[in-house]
């Protein structure tokens, strides 16, 4: 058995590993396609030359001879910006599972492909000088940066997806921990890992499957297994007091070479989020007093973006407005706004506004309800706010105000918070940061119509929380947009 077994991989590399050869290959593709669009630039302007004196009775060997001596192409300092500017547009293409996913990364490519193309236009309409943003060299740039990124990414989906690259994965414990572990890890396409199965000193599940992968011995046999089948990370998921002797096996396999991880720390580098229930109970004191302490830097230049990006989102509100106001009377008629009370940091209770998207009295019993995916209540123009995110503008105002953040958890209703803290662990750790237009659980998952849904979204919230920071934030941000133009907005 062990001659078909595919070797130890000697290369393993970690999802920041893998978001830093994304950058590097990307960053090689942007530069190159920026040397391949001067040229074209410089032909095509070289051609339109020759054509001219041709025009103008110049015979074509002398055109041609003459043209070559002038300088026909001026490049303008922002064209060297443009692998710059390729970069942030495919600022979503740089988590390793979407990478790696052929549909995603076409569909993240063509995103930045209309972005960037949207941006230009805008630019080129209100810019005094056309002429200093010649559209040949802009097209040819996003349409070659475009193909040379695709076969960059092509390669590392091949790479990625290769067995011989992949860490061979075996989970110690079998319980709820370990097979959660597993279920998530079947829900992965392509998989990050190969996992290979469980070790369990639970007698009764030798030889069965769960989530249909084995349990291949008992931890006395840890490491035999590690050799037979050329583990090269064990994941320990063992929730209860740890035999002695299993703790020093599993010592022992790391003194080899093998990378011991914990089920939640692989459980975050593959979701991105929290195992909320599968946490010892100091996790929260651990995570968010003793690990997490941010600086003051990044606190003042947090509230500084939120002021600055709060008055240029009124600016667009104040644009938006009119037509905004003038589709919701026709549709459903007044009000054209709507206020709720919401949790900030800390639980301090304050007013968020947005326009109206549901019919009036959508909650006539006065109880709150999650808003579902295709709710009944929400109205044709809100539906279209609501994909669109247009609906949440008036909530600049609650940022400039410093009652929320850009970026952060969703601000809940103090009822809904009062509910979900009786059924979910560490729901009130959202609390710790100021509520966001836009967050990590907002552009990571949809509607929730469940507690159990809920518990997903909290696990991306303490996610964020847990790992925040500017770049994240900045990253959230740009993500945002793509959520936006493909409609996906809640």
């Amino acid at each position: 058995m062990a001659d078909t077994i595919p070797p130890r991989p000697r290369l393993r590399l970690r999802p920041n590993e893998h978001r830093l050869l994304l950058l590097l290959g990307d960053l090689i593709a942007s530069i190159s396609a920026a040397f391949l669009a001067y040229y074209v630039w410089h032909q095509y302007s070289l051609y339109n030359l020759i054509a001219e004196l041709v025009a103008q009775g110049v015979k074509p060997e002398r055109a041609e001879a003459l043209a070559r001596t002038i300088q026909v192409v001026n490049v303008p300092y922002w064209f060297y910006l443009l692998p710059l500017g390729w970069l942030l547009l495919m600022v979503e293409l740089y988590e390793p599972h979407t990478a790696s996913n052929w549909r995603k990364t076409l569909r993240g490519i063509a995103i930045a492909a209309f972005v960037g193309i949207a941006a230009y236009a805008l630019v080129f309409i209100f810019n005094r000088e056309p002429t200093s943003l010649p559209r040949i060299a802009v097209g040819a740039y996003i349409i070659i940066a475009s193909f040379v990124t695709l076969g960059w990414r092509a390669l590392y989906i091949r790479l990625y997806t290769s067995t011989g690259l992949q860490r061979r994965v075996l989970i110690v414990g079998a319980g709820k921990a370990g097979t959660t572990l597993a279920q998530v890890y079947r829900g992965l396409t392509p998989p990050p890992f190969t996992l290979v199965g469980f070790v369990d000193d639970d007698q009764k599940k030798l030889k069965k499957k769960y989530e249909g992968f084995p349990v291949l011995g008992v931890s006395r046999h840890l490491l035999n297994i590690v050799d037979q089948y050329r583990i090269s990370d064990v994941v320990v998921a063992i929730t209860r007091e740890m035999q002695g002797s299993t703790f020093q096996t599993i010592l022992d396999a790391q003194e080899r070479g093998v990378e011991v991880t914990r089920m939640p720390t692989l459980y975050e580098e593959i979701t991105q989020r929290v195992p909320i229930h599968h946490l010892e109970s100091d996790w929260l004191i651990r995570s968010f007093v003793d690990q997490l302490r941010v600086s003051l830097f990044y606190e003042l230049m947090k509230r500084l973006i939120d002021f600055i990006g709060g008055l240029a989102g009124l600016g667009i509100f104040a644009v938006v407005f009119p037509f905004a106001a003038l589709a919701t009377l026709i549709d459903s008629g007044w009000p054209i706004f709507y206020s709720q009370d919401r949790l900030g940091k800390g639980g301090q209770v304050f007013k968020i506004y947005k326009f109206r998207t549901m019919r009036q009295n959508a909650e006539a019993d006065g109880e709150a309800k999650l808003a579902a995916e295709n709710d009944p209540r929400v109205t044709r123009v809100g539906n279209f706010l609501r994909r669109t995110r247009l609906d949440e503008l008036p909530q600049f105002l609650n940022v400039v105000r410093g009652e929320m953040s850009l970026v952060g958890p969703r601000a809940e209703r103090p009822s809904l918070v009062a509910e979900f803290q009786k059924q979910i662990p560490f729901y009130r750790a959202r609390l710790l940061v100021k509520p966001g237009l836009t967050g990590w659980a907002q552009i990571n998952y949809g509607y929730v119509a469940s507690v159990t849904e809920t518990s997903v979204k909290l696990e991306y919230d303490l996610y964020y929380i847990k790992h925040r920071s500017l770049t994240m934030d900045f990253t959230i941000a740009l993500r945002t947009i793509g959520t936006v133009l493909s409609r996906k907005g809640r």
